[in-house]
C-alpha cells in the first residue's frame, strides 16, 4: 500500500485517495534534534458521511466506528513510514467495520449434559443438607 493512494476494502471496495485528509505535526519520542523539527507524526483523517463509498458500507462503518474516522501514526523517525503505518491502520479499523457480523445460533443442551447438570445439583444440594443441624426427635 503506497502512501497518497487508493485504501483498498474487503469486497472490493476503494476509498479513493481524494477522500482523504492527511494532517503532520512534530512527532514526541526518539529522534534527538530530528525529532524537534521534523513533522513527521501523521493524523489521517476519513470522512465517512462525505465519501464515494455506497451508502450500505457508509451505514455499516458510521454504526461501528465515529465520524469521522480518525488514525494518528508516530511511531516510526520517518513521516514516509508514519504515512504507511496510517492508511494500514485505517484499512484495519475499515475491514473491521465492514465486516458482517455473525449471528449466534441458539442451540439447546443436550441430555447428558441437562442430566449431569441436575446430578451436580443434587449432589451439591446434599452436601448442604449434612451440614445442617439435625431436627430434634
Amino acid at each position: 500500500m503506497e502512501p497518497g493512494g487508493d485504501v483498498e476494502l474487503r469486497g472490493g471496495l476503494k476509498v479513493p485517495a481524494s477522500d482523504l485528509v492527511w494532517r503532520t505535526s512534530k512527532s514526541g519520542g526518539p529522534g534527538g534534534q530530528h525529532a524537534n523539527t521534523s513533522n513527521t507524526r501523521v493524523e489521517l483523517v476519513f470522512e465517512v458521511a462525505k465519501s464515494s463509498l455506497p451508502e450500505w458500507a457508509q451505514a455499516r462503518i458510521l454504526a461501528r466506528c465515529t465520524d469521522p474516522v480518525k488514525v494518528i501514526a508516530a511511531d516510526e523517525r520517518s513521516l514516509w513510514q508514519n504515512r504507511r503505518l496510517a492508511m494500514v491502520r485505517l484499512q484495519t479499523k475499515l475491514d473491521a467495520a465492514l465486516a458482517p457480523t455473525i449471528r449466534r445460533v441458539p442451540t439447546r443442551p443436550s441430555r447428558g449434559s441437562v442430566q449431569r447438570r441436575l446430578d451436580a445439583k443434587q449432589a451439591n444440594a446434599e452436601r448442604k443438607a449434612q451440614r445442617r443441624r439435625p431436627l430434634p426427635e
